[in-house]
């Protein structure tokens, strides 16, 4: 039996009008609608609903109807043996259901949903016709929907790949043969203060530095599995652990590389933290401990060493007998004071002096370090340069402890320029800019530096680099312990164009205090 033109010619057009719904809202929703009230008017039905399957919650809702004044989203159990749409999603083909007439929505190996269609007392077409009318339209009505379905689906899966892509933290480009971008996630365009849509077919290196360009072009830059090559990239803006994965195709062709750039910037400031931590530890550890055992040698020798200088003076001055040896014993003097000095150096690193803290101003006790060093100075022709930042806070401390903490650096300034054999200058300068709440003190000379396998030790008690009888290992160590005993810290390092640069940073009193 050959269906009436009509119905034909509904057939044929109804995958254009079914199209035309979807793209027209981009909504299945929509689409099943606009069909369910065409066929309705067509064929003189009271009622058209399109019934889709929800396989996860085993239930159909009612997705659109003829009946403008039924809402859909209705939901019914697949299983309920009462209900039209769910005894039609069950059936072969279309076929009457007590007065309803329903198709079953198949798809490949799936069961899509159910049309009913109900209202049939005066349709406009026999019942044969009607049924083979529904029959056919199930059929092209599945195909519409599982097409609609996937092409959801995949759309979703993109989505879904690009909000993952663009959640990554890490900077992401993808890099063809050319070394053009032709992707990058959200974190990479970001940092580069680009938007994504510019940055494509523009070349990696216009956003990286030289060496992360020479990296990437690299014949074997360091593979994934090796957790990648920290480099520090100034374009960037930090620094970061780079990756580079080949780009194989569908025919297993290498057509370009993926970039990831994991920023380790807070990772490594936090790493050099946790060494200085580690360093100042250690050192302290290292006074503690040589201090109980210092302490009381120092105490046992200093009674007898402040004994024989004494009776050492009054021969000198008060003995005619020695008169002729008064030169030797001048020497054993100056020998024996040298010892107290020692011993006097051993209590202030051992902390046997009492330290009284006062509100000061550090640029005053360096001028007093300066002064006591001006004559010295002036014989060995030494220029002293000085930067002195203005108001800079005061600090919680010793004067007499800091101002000899001052003079162990000066001191050794003083020898590092007259031992380097070139220009003889001293450069001194005080601020607070690089580290807020501090009073930070710079002491460079233009010596030959320090050597690399000497900086680790250059505080470490007794040990020195000078002749014997010139030093004896302990003013830096001291200096270490008073700069530390204030709550500041103290480094040593080499100036690019040569030369030891000493820096001192001091809390300030409110900082203290707070």
């Amino acid at each position: 039996m050959s269906l009436d033109p009509s119905l034909h010619e509904a057939l044929r057009d109804l995958p254009l009008l079914f199209s035309r719904g979807v793209s027209a809202s981009l909504s299945l929703a929509t689409a099943l609608q606009t069909v369910a009230r065409q066929i309705c008017d067509l064929i003189g039905a009271r009622r058209v609903d399109m019934w889709v399957h929800d396989r996860r919650a085993r239930e159909l809702e009612l997705t659109a109807t003829s009946d403008p004044s039924a809402a859909p989203g209705g939901r019914l159990s697949t299983d309920d043996p009462t209900h039209p749409a769910s005894r039609g999603l069950r059936a072969e083909r279309a076929q009457f259901v007590e007065a309803d007439l329903v198709a079953p929505l198949r798809g490949w190996r799936r069961a899509l949903g159910t049309v009913v269609i109900a209202g049939l007392e005066n349709a406009r077409f026999d019942r044969e016709q009607i049924i083979e009318f529904a029959d056919e339209l199930g059929r092209q009505l599945s195909v519409g929907i599982e097409n609609v379905q996937l092409l959801d689906e995949v759309l979703r899966q993109r989505r879904l790949l690009e909000d993952t892509f663009n959640s990554l933290v890490d900077l992401v480009a993808v890099i063809d043969r050319e070394l053009r971008i032709v992707q990058t996630n959200e974190a990479f365009a970001a940092r580069v203060r680009v938007p994504r849509a510019d940055l494509m077919q523009r070349g990696i290196a216009e956003f990286v530095t030289p060496e992360t360009a020479a990296w990437i072009t690299s014949p074997d830059p360091a593979p994934a599995t090796t957790g990648g090559s920290p480099i520090d990239d100034a374009r960037l803006g930090g620094t970061f652990l780079l990756t580079a994965t080949p780009l194989i195709n569908q025919e297993g062709h290498t057509v370009g590389q993926v970039l990831v750039a994991r920023d380790i910037t807070r990772q490594t400031r936090l790493e050099a933290e946790r060494a200085a931590l580690r360093e100042r530890l250690a050192q302290s550890e290292k006074l503690a401990s040589l201090g109980q055992f210092v302490a009381g040698i120092a105490h046992e020798m200093n009674n007898p060493l402040q004994g024989v200088l004494g009776h050492l003076e009054l021969l000198i001055q008060m003995t005619e007998a020695a008169r002729p040896v008064r030169r030797e014993l001048k020497q054993i003097y100056q020998d024996a004071d040298r010892a107290a000095k020692i011993v006097r150096n051993l209590l202030v690193f051992t902390g046997s002096r009492r330290m009284t803290r006062k509100r000061l101003q550090v640029d005053r006790v360096l001028t007093r370090a300066l002064a006591s060093r001006r004559a010295s100075l002036q014989r060995a022709n030494i220029e002293v340069t000085r930067r002195q930042a203005p108001e800079l806070p005061p600090v919680l401390g010793d004067s007499l402890l800091l101002q000899q903490a001052l003079l162990n650096i000066l001191i050794n300034a003083e020898h590092a320029v007259i031992d380097g054999g070139g220009e003889r200058r001293i450069d001194l300068a005080s601020s607070t800019d690089d580290s807020p709440g501090h009073v930070s003190l710079t002491v460079r000379d233009t010596g030959p530096g320090i050597p690399p396998d000497v900086l680790p030790r250059i505080f470490d008690p007794f040990f020195t680099t000078k002749e014997v009888g010139r030093g004896t290992g302990l003013g830096l160590a001291i200096t270490y312990g008073i700069v530390q005993e204030h709550g500041g810290t103290i480094t040593a390092s080499n100036a690019l164009d040569g030369g030891a640069v000493f820096r001192l940073d001091l809390p300030s009193a409110e900082l203290v205090v707070k």
